[in-house]
C-alpha cells in the first residue's frame, strides 16, 4: 500500500502524516470489521464457489466459479475520494479457488484504487526534501553537541573562569546540549516505532495503542522544556548583559539564584498546563498533532514573548554601545566595524535571528515560503549551539588565555617527569 510513503513524513511533518496514518488505520480496522460481520450474516451458496474473504486489503464475498468478482475501492484509503468510483477485481478459478498470480499469493487488479502517479512522484519528492533537512539539523545538533560538552568541560575544570558571566553562558550550553539530545531522543523513538515492522492484525492495534505513545510523549514533553528553557536563558543572557551594560550595582549573587528561577522555573509554569490539556483533550498519538491551536498557544507565547524581549534588549543594547563608540571613535571605519562586529556577536546570543520568522506561522505559510521557513529554522536552531560556544568560550580571550596557561603547565611537568634534575 502507498500508506509505507507516509511513514518517513512523520520525523518533521508530524502534524499531517501521524495524523492521516492514525486516521487510516482506524478506517482500515473498521471496515476490517464491518467486512467479519458481512460475512458472518450473510448466507452461504451451494455448490462449487470461491470462499469469502478478507485479505488485509478488501473484503471479497463468495466468488463464481469461471467469472471475475468485482468490488468497490476500500473505503479506508486516504485518497478514497479520488477513487470512489473506482473497483477491485479478483478472478475465480474453474476448480472453485481464487486465481493465484506471483510467489503462489492470489491476484487482484487494484489499479482503479491507487492514487494519481503524479501525486505519488510529488509526495516521494516532499519526503525526500524533509528527510535532507532531517539530515540537515541531525547533523547540526550532533556538531553543536560535541562543541557544547567540550566548552562545558573548559567552564567547569578552569577554576579561574567560573563567574557570573560563565556560569550563564554554561547554563546556556547546557540548554542547548539538553535541546539537542531531546530532538535526536524524539526522532529516534518516533522512527522506532513508526518504522515497525507490520505483519499481523495485532500489530497495528499495537501501534496505535496508547501504550506504545507513551516514550514519544514522554520525549515530546521533554523537548517542550528543553525549547522554552533554551529561549529563557536567552533572556538571561540579555538582562545580565544590559545591567552590566548601563553599569546597574546589584548583587551577583542574588541575582544569579533569580536567573536559575527564570531560567530552568519559567519552562515549567507553561509545560505543565499543556501536558494537562493534551492529556484531557488531546490525548492522541505523540502529541505532536494541534487540532485546537489554543493548546498550542500555551508554548507558543512564551517562545514569542522571549523573542520580543530579547529583541527590545538588543535594540536598547545597541543604543548604548552606539553612544559608547561615538564618545570614544578614533575613526569613522574602526567606528563602524567595531559596531558590526558588536551586532553580529550579540545576534546568536540573544536568538534574535528567530524574529525573522516570529509572525510567519505554520498556519500562515504554505507551499515554498513553509519550505523556505523549515529550512532556516532548522539549520539555524540545529547549528546554533555550535556557533555560540566558538563564540563565548574558545574564542574567548580569557578562556584562550587560560587554555594556553594549563597547556604550558601541563606541558612543564611532562618535561619535568620525562628529565628530572
Amino acid at each position: 500500500m502507498k500508506l509505507v510513503l507516509l511513514l518517513p513524513l512523520l520525523i518533521l511533518s508530524q502534524n499531517v502524516a501521524s495524523q492521516v496514518l492514525e486516521r487510516t488505520v482506524e478506517e482500515w480496522m473498521r471496515y476490517r470489521d464491518e467486512c467479519y460481520r458481512r460475512m458472518s450474516s450473510t448466507p452461504h451458496p451451494s455448490g462449487l464457489h470461491c470462499n469469502r474473504t478478507f485479505d488485509m486489503y478488501a473484503c471479497w464475498p463468495d466468488g463464481i466459479p469461471g467469472t471475475i468478482t468485482y468490488v468497490p475501492c476500500p473505503f479506508y484509503l486516504p485518497w478514497f475520494q479520488k477513487v470512489s468510483h473506482g473497483q477491485l477485481s479478483r478472478g475465480c478459478g474453474l476448480d472453485g479457488l481464487w486465481v493465484k498470480g506471483n510467489r503462489s499469493q492470489p491476484w487482484r487488479n487494484a489499479s482503479q484504487c491507487e492514487d494519481d502517479t503524479e501525486v505519488t512522484a510529488e509526495e516521494v519528492e516532499t519526503r525526500d526534501l524533509l528527510l535532507s533537512f532531517r539530515a540537515l539539523y541531525t547533523v547540526g545538533y550532533s556538531v553543536s553537541l560535541l562543541t557544547l560538552i567540550s566548552a562545558l568541560l573548559i567552564l567547569t575544570i578552569c577554576r579561574k573562569l567560573r563567574c557570573t558571566r560563565n556560569s550563564i553562558h554554561a547554563n546556556l550550553f547546557a540548554s542547548f546540549a539538553l535541546r539537542g539530545v531531546s530532538v535526536i531522543v524524539k526522532d529516534v523513538l518516533l522512527e522506532k516505532r513508526w518504522g515497525m515492522q507490520i505483519m499481523e492484525v495485532s500489530d497495528w492495534q499495537v501501534l496505535i495503542s496508547d501504550q506504545a505513545a507513551i516514550g514519544c510523549r514522554i520525549a515530546q514533553v521533554v523537548m517542550q522544556y528543553c525549547i522554552l528553557a533554551n529561549h529563557y536563558w536567552f533572556v538571561v543572557e540579555a538582562v545580565y548583559l544590559y545591567k552590566l551594560l548601563i553599569g546597574a550595582v546589584f548583587s551577583e549573587k542574588n541575582y544569579y539564584t533569580l536567573y536559575l528561577y527564570l531560567g530552568w522555573g519559567t519552562p515549567v509554569l507553561f509545560v505543565v498546563p499543556w501536558v494537562t490539556l493534551k492529556f484531557i483533550k488531546e490525548n492522541s498519538e505523540c502529541w505532536a498533532l494541534n487540532e485546537n491551536m489554543a493548546y498550542w498557544w500555551i508554548i507558543r507565547i512564551p517562545i514569542l514573548l522571549a523573542s520580543l524581549i530579547n529583541l527590545v534588549i538588543f535594540m536598547r543594547i545597541l543604543k548604548v554601545i552606539l553612544s559608547k563608540l561615538r564618545a570614544n571613535q578614533k575613526g569613522y571605519a574602526d567606528y563602524k566595524l567595531r559596531l558590526a562586529k558588536a551586532t553580529l556577536t550579540l545576534i546568536p546570543l540573544f536568538g534574535i535571528h528567530e524574529v525573522v520568522f516570529i509572525f510567519a506561522t505554520d498556519e500562515q505559510t504554505s507551499g515554498i515560503l513553509r519550505y523556505i521557513k523549515v529550512f532556516f529554522n532548522l539549520f539555524l536552531n540545529s547549528f546554533q549551539g555550535f556557533l555560540v560556544a566558538v563564540l563565548y568560550c574558545f574564542a574567548n580571550k580569557e578562556v584562550k588565555s587560560e587554555i594556553h596557561k594549563k597547556w604550558r603547565l601541563w606541558q612543564a611537568d611532562r618535561k619535568a617527569l620525562v628529565c628530572p634534575r
